[in-house]
């Protein structure tokens, strides 16, 4: 009777430890485990995608500023490594190295890279047109027939700027370096003397340009060279800078730029619709050195977001225009096909 009672009393001993314990389920794990923290809802969240973004100081890189910002909130899809270069060659060697995916550049500088590089580079979004103004300390010049004769300073050899100037010029019946004297310096030194009144004309873009009328009343806006530029009957639109992407990544990681398209338009949009904000966040990042002048410039900077098949639509006009007047320009030759990135 003992040895019966024992066995009847072990079973019962054996059914409260089965019904106390947790169950184990397929995978080995227990039923008070936790195999997600409680806010992803269980599931765990998708890895985000390195980017190796960089942009240039300056219009090239205001657009970009709102997805920089909410890149450091961790907020954006992809993971963004941000460079701020101040000149464009320092952004090709590491385009070319692989030290920088996606990059934002002057639109005859992206195609350059394009040709000399054997296509290595795509362009995958237009984002500013024309941000090239001619100022003036007087009164004298209200039209390109106005700059005959003239010594005018500017910034931006051997790139948009001076391309489209050359442009201008000629089709205004006017020889640069004969007609009109124009004395290339960098931009903080031609801003500098406009200050100061040692020079009565320059070329500058915005914000350079912006810098200028902010500190110097006398100073004014004398050409839009956008305008003159519409003026001229010229085909294609004004279009100053782009995003290319190297073709080795966007060949591997085609929703990271799908991601990163997403990201810079609501950058851009976000950047014209909010001034007086989007000012107070190119200043910490390095892109414009003054907040009031990021603001007065911003809507001068004429940003605009242009993808898929209307980059081509838009910018081979332009680069005819400028392979026209110097074939340098652009690399010796137009853009084939492959320059145009296709999703």
């Amino acid at each position: 009777m003992k040895r019966k009672y024992y066995a009847i009393l072990l079973v019962l001993l054996l059914m409260l430890v089965s019904a106390c314990a947790p169950a184990q389920r397929a995978d080995g794990s227990t039923g008070g485990e936790t195999s997600a923290p409680a806010e992803t809802g269980g599931q765990e969240q998708p890895q985000k995608t390195k980017v190796n973004f960089a942009v240039l100081s300056g219009p090239t890189g205001i657009g970009a500023a709102k997805l920089i910002s909410d890149n450091e909130a961790g907020l954006t899809a992809n993971e963004y490594a941000v460079t701020v270069a101040s000149a464009p060659d320092e952004l090709t060697a590491k385009l070319m190295n692989g030290e920088v995916d996606i990059a934002a550049l002057p639109t005859n500088t992206a195609a350059n890279l394009y040709n000399k590089s054997g296509g290595a580079i795509e362009i995958i979004a237009l984002t500013n047109l024309g941000v090239l103004y001619i100022l003036e300390n007087g009164n004298t010049v209200n039209s390109m027939e106005d700059l005959m004769d003239k010594t005018l300073y500017a910034t931006g050899r051997s790139a948009n700027p001076e391309y489209v100037l050359n442009f201008l010029l000629r089709e205004n019946g006017m020889e640069p370096g004969l007609d009109v004297e124009i004395e290339y310096l960098p931009a903080e030194e031609v801003a500098a003397m406009m200050v100061s009144g040692k020079a009565e004309l320059a070329m500058l873009p915005v914000p350079a340009a912006t810098s200028v009328l902010l500190k110097n009343g006398a100073v004014r806006k004398a050409l839009d060279l956008t305008a003159e530029w519409e003026k001229a009957g010229a085909e294609g639109v004004l279009t100053m800078s782009c995003v290319v992407v190297r073709r080795e990544f966007a060949g591997q990681n085609p929703e990271a730029v799908r991601d990163f398209l997403e990201e810079l338009e609501a950058s851009i949009l976000y950047m014209t619709e909010n001034v007086k904000e989007g000012a107070k966040l190119v200043v910490p990042l390095g892109i414009v050195g003054n907040e009031a002048i990021a603001e007065a410039a911003i809507p001068d900077c004429n940003m605009k977001f242009i993808s898929g098949g209307a980059v081509r639509e838009h910018i081979e006009p332009y680069y005819k225009v400028l392979f026209a007047a110097d074939p340098a320009s652009i690399g010796g030759k137009l853009p084939d096909d492959s320059f145009y990135y296709v999703p």
